[in-house]
């Protein structure tokens, strides 16, 4: 996903990156990870729309499983993986995740534009149900912890208001809105224009030292 046009502030220990702030040369998996891992979520998208022949499906197969077979080979720990370790890239470089891209951003707050693909369809043009609280988790989770300790999820509350919709560019925005001790509690709101599709509340709960 490079040459997106992102703008933001990047504050010291902070997780909200741009390509143009890191260095793709030297970070995990080189400059081209960004684009196999979009050229996956192209991948999931197209095969969701597709109603292929027999021996389509039999060829794709194949070759799925020789493209796994060649990765298998590399398979590492997951401290060592790459995928949710790119900072840069969307969704931290998982393909799980749909792909939010911050345009503006500090420790408090994040806004910005996604996608849902048709991989994320539910049905009659409609993002699955269960796509949208795996994007609020995503961007809270990783706001949660902008300049702070790493922290977990505890509860997550998401308000469908109506219909999201797949393939139209969507904007949303979250916050922190205050700490407790430990706990920190976050919202967020998926817009269509100019109306809510969705808002989330998040509780998160800092690590304590050695905490896995």
């Amino acid at each position: 996903m490079t040459g997106h046009p992102l703008a933001g502030k990047i504050q010291q220990g902070g997780t909200w990156k741009a390509p143009r702030d890191a260095d793709p040369g030297s970070a995990p998996g080189g400059p081209g990870f960004g684009d196999m891992i979009e050229a996956l979520r192209v991948l999931q998208d197209t095969v969701t729309g597709a109603a292929p022949p027999p021996e389509i499906v039999e060829e794709t197969t194949r070759t799925l499983r020789d493209l796994s077979a060649v990765l298998a080979s590399h398979t590492v720990p997951e401290r060592e993986q790459v995928v949710g370790h790119r900072m840069d890239l969307p969704g931290r470089g998982q393909a799980l995740v749909p792909a939010f891209l911050p345009v503006e951003w500090d420790d408090s707050r994040v806004s910005g534009r996604v996608t849902f693909g048709r991989h994320y369809l539910g049905g009659n043009g409609a993002v699955h149900g269960g796509a949208i609280p795996l994007l609020f988790d995503e961007v809270l989770g990783r706001l949660a912890s902008s300049g702070r300790t790493i922290c977990r999820t505890a509860y997550l509350h998401v308000n469908f208001r109506r219909i999201t919709p797949v393939g139209v560019e969507l904007r949303l925005e979250a916050a922190f809105e205050r700490d407790e001790g430990r706990k920190r509690v976050l919202t967020a709101a998926l817009y269509d224009g100019d109306h809510v599709t969705a808002d989330a509340e998040g509780l998160f709960i800092a690590l304590r030292p050695g905490q896995p």
